[in-house]
């Protein structure tokens, strides 16, 4: 086993993407599967193939582009039968994309999709429009994400819950 694992990038636990190799990696549905996975625990390759219900080597092909944008590291390695078992974990528990592109929005809404139709219980999809003033719209948007960036965590025995908070203007008509 090598030594503790490093800190966590950015001051405040959020890594900022920004290269073209992050875009890139974040750019496919199963990456984002794999860095949910890793939110929480370190996990090898076959652990995370057996979780998510694909091949050893489509697992590691996505966790080498990971690495290499950054996004997940290597925490521990052990031996096993002649080799060595690598544990990948994100880099950060969040990862902020200030100006995402519709590729970008669409890729994550897919992985969230895929993840919410593997959920072994019933889950909440809700969309409600609001009317609301420019101030009141920057005050429920700062409430919804303070909630969600405040939420306390339970033991690691206790089950992963996705929480995907989306709020967006219209579009508005054209007279």
């Amino acid at each position: 086993m090598t030594g503790p694992e490093p800190p966590e990038d950015g001051a405040d636990g959020v890594l900022d993407i920004s290269t073209p190799e992050q875009f890139a990696a974040l750019a496919h549905p199963l990456r984002q599967r794999l860095l949910f996975a890793l939110t929480h625990e370190a996990a090898t390759i076959s652990q995370l193939a057996v979780r998510l219900g694909v091949a050893k080597g489509s697992v590691a092909h996505h966790l080498k582009t990971l690495h290499a944008a950054g996004l997940v590291r290597i925490t521990r390695t052990r031996k096993v039968r002649g080799g060595t078992e690598q544990y990948y974990r994100r880099t950060t528990r969040r990862l902020r994309i200030a100006e995402p592109s519709a590729a970008d929005r669409a890729a994550l809404l897919n992985a969230v999709a895929q993840e919410v139709e593997r959920s072994p219980d019933d889950h909440l999809l809700s969309l409600r429009h609001l009317r609301l003033s420019p101030e009141r719209a920057r005050r429920l948007r700062e409430t919804l994400a303070e909630l969600v960036d405040e939420a306390e965590e339970d033991g690691a025995d206790q089950p992963v819950h996705g929480v995907l908070v989306v709020m967006y203007e219209q579009e508005r008509e054209r007279p």
